[in-house]
């Protein structure tokens, strides 16, 4: 049960990568056989019963890829879905891909001695796609034990181990292609890419290291055909140990929270004659009554760094925010006006996101004819792609990259938001004021007809 990402590549390529890293194995005299003896009995099998099929493709992911899907292997009832996942502790703790056990009415857990359990769900995270069952022994279960995937390095031999197209028990070899993968599936997207066969069934599977130990919890792929072409993503098991430690704990995630929105600075900032900065993000928005509106953060301000240590972009702030736990102080290190100034907060519990059907129905980016301006979305901000020549716009001195936030003072997240407050400001006088950041400055605009 694997996400899988369809792209066109030929056909002639399927095989290519598989058959490269086990003529590498041959010719340098690799054997698993040890290690994978070691490892198997503390991979599980998965699957689950559906009583109400008719939905069970229909997955939610989080992605601006229209491709990027949830794949199951089913029974000609349509009712069994079948993946992967490993035994974390000698309890019978397991940790699986949330989207292997989602709307299961039933789920079996079979190991590799043939035994077989019913689990129950501890807790689940869908932000993440991780999921925590438990099963129940008299005896002690064998498990796995977690490695440091910040240790893994590209080149690096791997093994994955899952349950392919119902398989189960099948092994896998590859190196680590890459690190810190973004393939919009979230907005915690930083997955290892690998090139060892991931399949059908895989998900939720683990990837072991040399040493044996587990440095990913295999997830996605990218195919053409729907099986493995080399290209295979792993969420690495550092991002994941907060996420399983509070679904052990407490059942759910309690996310920290500061009430902002960025996206990833691409302004080299002048610290001194001597020294520049590179990285950190730009608030786009913030939230009412948020940590950092008390706390006086303001649309414009550069975040430069948490607690000392340098922000690298939006998913690495968000994913240190999240983490921090909740009523800890902070101190985050802001650019605002070309001086340096530190603000502490405290940090909250983030907000449960609450369901609303779309108020528009575009796409979140597109041309805005009263304004004269292209937008797209990236990094959850309403971007100017182009100006038209001769607008008021292109007068008032917008640009391609300019960040737009508000429009009359109402958050603008689409182009949608932008078309229909352009109508409104028509139908009265005409006039409209953006908020928009250009080159990490924000700034009103009073746009004219």
């Amino acid at each position: 049960m694997v996400k899988i990402l369809m792209i066109a590549i030929a056909a002639l390529m399927t095989a290519f990568p598989a058959a490269a890293q086990n003529q590498s194995a041959v010719q340098t005299g690799v054997s698993f056989a040890d290690l994978v003896e070691k490892l198997l009995p503390g991979v599980v099998n998965i699957s689950t019963v559906r009583e109400q099929p008719s939905e069970v493709e229909k997955i939610d992911v989080v992605s601006g890829n229209e491709y990027l899907r949830d794949y199951f292997l089913q029974d000609e009832g349509g009712r069994t879905s079948l993946g992967s996942g490993f035994l974390i502790d000698s309890k019978g703790y397991i940790v699986t891909n949330n989207h292997v056990i989602d709307k299961a009415d039933e789920i079996v857990v079979r190991l590799a001695d043939d035994r077989q359990f019913n689990a129950v769900v501890v807790g689940r995270d869908r932000m993440t796609d991780l999921a925590l069952l438990k099963i129940e022994a008299a005896e002690p279960f064998s498990y796995v034990e977690f490695g440091d995937s910040d240790k893994v390095r590209v080149g690096d031999w791997i093994l994955a181990i899952g349950n392919p197209f119902g398989l189960g028990g099948s092994v896998s070899a590859g190196i680590v292609s890459a690190k810190s993968r973004d393939i919009d599936a979230g907005s915690y997207d930083s997955f290892i890419q690998t090139d060892a066969a991931i399949n059908q069934g895989s998900s939720g599977g683990p990837l072991f290291n040399m040493q044996g130990k587990v440095v990913g919890i295999n997830t996605a792929i990218f195919s053409s055909s729907g099986a493995s072409m080399g290209i295979g993503f792993a969420t690495p098991v550092n991002l994941s140990k907060f996420v399983i430690e509070q679904l052990m704990a407490k059942g759910k995630v309690e996310r920290g929270w500061i009430g902002v929105k960025v996206v990833s600075n691409d302004v080299a900032l002048d610290i001194s004659a001597m020294k520049t900065f590179t990285g950190g993000v730009t608030v786009n928005s913030l939230s009412e009554n948020s940590p950092a509106v008390a706390a006086g953060i303001e649309a414009g301000d550069i975040i430069m760094a948490l607690n000392g240590t340098d922000i690298r972009n939006a998913k690495d702030f968000s994913r240190r925010i999240a983490e921090t736990p909740v009523g800890t102080t902070i101190i985050l290190r802001l650019w605002r006006n070309g001086q340096i100034k530190d603000i502490s907060l405290d940090i909250v519990l983030m907000p449960e996101e609450k369901k609303s059907a779309p108020v528009h129905s575009e796409q979140p980016g597109g041309y805005i004819e009263q304004l004269g301006l292209m937008t797209d979305v990236r990094d959850n901000a309403v971007v100017v792609d182009g100006v038209t020549a001769g607008s008021d716009a292109e007068a008032k001195g917008i640009k391609p990259g300019d960040i737009i936030t508000e429009a009359d003072g109402r958050s603008v997240s689409s182009a949608g938001d932008l078309r229909s407050y352009a109508a409104y400001a028509e139908a009265n006088d005409g006039t409209m004021e953006l908020t928009v950041i250009s080159d990490g400055i924000p700034q009103k605009l009073l746009l004219e007809k």
